[in-house]
Parts: C-alpha cells; structure tokens; sequence
C-alpha cells in the first residue's frame, strides 16, 4: 500500500519484498469505544472491520472521532468480548424490598426547594 497520507505512514506497516503491505488475508471485526473527554467513561460507538488493531483504530478515528470532541479511542477484537448469555438474565434482576438501593426512591426534591425558598426570604 503506497500513500502519502501521513496517519498511514506512522502506523509503520511492514512491507513484503514486492513493496505491498503485509496484512492478514481477512478483517476482523473490532468493537470500538468512544471517550468524549478525559474522566469522562468509554462508550461503545459501533464497530470497524480491519486486518490489524493498528489500522481498526485508524478507521474508528475516521468513522467514530470526526464529528464531535474525541479524547481518546479504544479497539478491541470483538472475538475478545465476553458476555453473560440471555438463559442468564435472571443475574440481573433485584429484589423488590430493596428499593431503597435506587436514588429514585428518595423523593426530597419537595423539601429541597422548600428549604432554599425558606433561606432565600430570609
């Protein structure tokens, strides 16, 4: 693969004796993950298809990291992604009497602004 595009020069492909650039004979399809800002969490943003990992992060960057603010860039085989599997939905399901766990169960808001009205007046 000859170019002059610069962000294909740094990746250093090995070349073979003809000049052509050595790559596997098929993609592999890799999960890419999105960070907005740095602190920020990683989001999965979709998926390329690339012969290495070098080259699925610089397609994640020209299809995932153009538009909008991109701090950093992650790949990963998605043969290398492990989940749990839909028989083993149950793991996930809470005990109704816990309820108390979920921020949602608190309702203060009532309170809240009960109080800054109160200090605000006086």
């Amino acid at each position: 693969m000859n170019t002059l595009d610069p962000r294909i020069q740094r990746l250093n492909l090995k070349r073979e004796a003809n000049g052509e650039t050595q790559t596997n004979s098929h993609l592999v399809t890799y999960e890419v993950f999105h960070q907005e800002k740095r602190g920020k969490q990683a989001v999965h943003a979709g998926i390329v298809h690339a012969p290495t990992p070098e080259l699925a992060l610089m397609y994640a960057k020209e299809q995932y990291g153009r538009r909008g603010k991109t701090a950093n860039l992650w790949v990963v085989k998605t043969s290398e992604v492990y989940t749990f599997s839909s028989e083993d939905e149950d793991v996930f399901e809470t005990v109704p009497e816990k309820t108390f766990r979920d921020p949602a169960f608190y309702k203060v808001r009532d309170r809240i602004e009960a109080f800054k009205l109160k200090n605000t007046q006086a």
